[in-house]
């Protein structure tokens, strides 16, 4: 899901409690909750690198504990280096001050004390929290990798869900507000405020997931009671849009076409019109195969669950210049898009010209890679 989710998540796993246990386990938590997103670094080396390594190693079963360990040992290093430094200006004041009776609070002031085990247990549960985010998206992730390369995708959930930024944002706002009036009319400072609310929040969002998940699989259900094709289906897939849970687009496969419909859970209608919700199932060709062994063409086939690759001629691919060739040799554009994001997703009007997450490669002579891009960025 998007950083605000995963950072507001960790807040919330942090302020539910885990915070009475150790020092610093909410801003340890806030920035496990988010850590494994890290791998977004591999973008600079290109946007097909990006795709290669985004949700990798960090986002699995076996990289989340070292992940969480990391965060616990960087923050955990960080609070008790403030530590020193803060008793050696207590120090310093000490044996400035003739007046030892003044200093001495500062000295021996009481902070809540850093427990490591704990620290460590609070980066675990929120790194885990990133993993369960991202497989309810339609994105997906690999959680068993490098054991079990399969992705594995909920798609239940849109990529950034409004709902959820409210109810966490209430659940972080309102405590400081509550703060900011005590402290107006001298009430005594609360030192954990907050539990109650991110508990809801916790609780809203796993009820929030559950509720989507139902309408999943019931969408699903309707497909299958309901004859969209004449024509056997092979599999189905079923996206969400956002805010709305009971409106879902449908992606059906057959052996000559893939067959497109608009799901509404609540009223159980499907529309589908078999003309413009239809989309040919490209034939391969000699550039399609060489653009399928191409860097590009390894890695979107190893992600694209619902990939469609399709030669689209001497069309000029976004990021890509065409080639200046001499007389004699060809050159044509192999098109990559995951049917998982092309549908207007918005709510309305026509599925986008370039889906999120198409790639392009140029192929001249129907061998050669004559360049590669992503979203409209060159790979290099």
């Amino acid at each position: 899901m998007d950083p605000v989710t995963h950072f507001l998540t960790g807040a919330c796993i942090g302020r539910a409690g885990l915070n009475r246990k150790t020092a610093c386990a909410t801003v340890t938590a806030v920035l496990a909750a988010e850590a494994a997103d890290l791998d977004i670094l591999w973008g600079f080396g290109g946007p097909v690198e990006g795709l290669e390594h985004h949700r990798g190693i960090t986002h699995t079963f076996l990289g989340a504990p070292f992940v969480a360990l990391v965060t616990a040992g960087v923050v955990g290093l960080a609070y008790l280096w403030s530590e020193s430094l803060r008793r050696r200006r207590s120090g310093a004041l000490l044996r400035r001050n003739s007046d030892e009776a003044l200093a001495e609070p500062v000295l021996t002031q009481a902070r809540q004390p850093l427990r490591w085990g704990w620290l460590y247990f609070t980066a675990l549960i929120a790194a885990l929290s990133h993993i369960l985010l991202d497989w309810a998206t339609t994105y997906g992730v690999r959680p068993f990798f490098p054991f079990n390369p399969r992705w594995y995708a909920g798609s239940f959930i849109f990529i950034v869900e409004p709902a959820l930024w409210i109810v966490f944002l209430l659940a972080v706002i309102i405590p400081a507000l509550l703060g900011l009036t005590d402290r107006e009319i001298g009430a005594r400072r609360v030192k954990f405020r907050g539990r109650g609310w991110a508990i809801f929040a916790l609780a809203a969002t796993a009820v929030l997931l559950g509720w989507r998940w139902s309408e999943h699989r019931r969408g699903l259900a309707l497909l299958a009671d309901n004859q969209i094709t004449t024509v056997p289906v092979t599999r189905t897939a079923l996206e969400p849009y956002p805010v709305n849970p009971f409106r879902w687009h449908a992606i059906l496969e057959t052996a000559q076409f893939y067959q497109t419909a608009e799901i509404d859970t609540h009223t159980g209608e499907i529309d589908s019109d078999p003309q413009t919700d239809m989309i040919s199932r490209p034939a391969d060709s000699p550039a399609v195969e060489a653009a399928k062994r191409t860097l590009l063409g390894r890695v979107y086939q190893d992600w694209g669950m619902w990939a469609v690759i399709r030669d689209i001629g001497q069309t000029p691919a976004p990021g890509i210049d065409p080639p200046r060739l001499p007389p004699g040799q060809t050159w044509t554009t192999v098109e990559f898009i995951d049917l998982r994001f092309d549908y207007s997703f918005r709510g309305s009007g026509p599925p986008p010209a370039n889906p999120p997450l198409s790639g392009w490669v140029c192929i001249v002579n129907n061998r050669d890679d004559g360049g590669e891009s992503m979203d409209g960025r060159e790979q290099k």
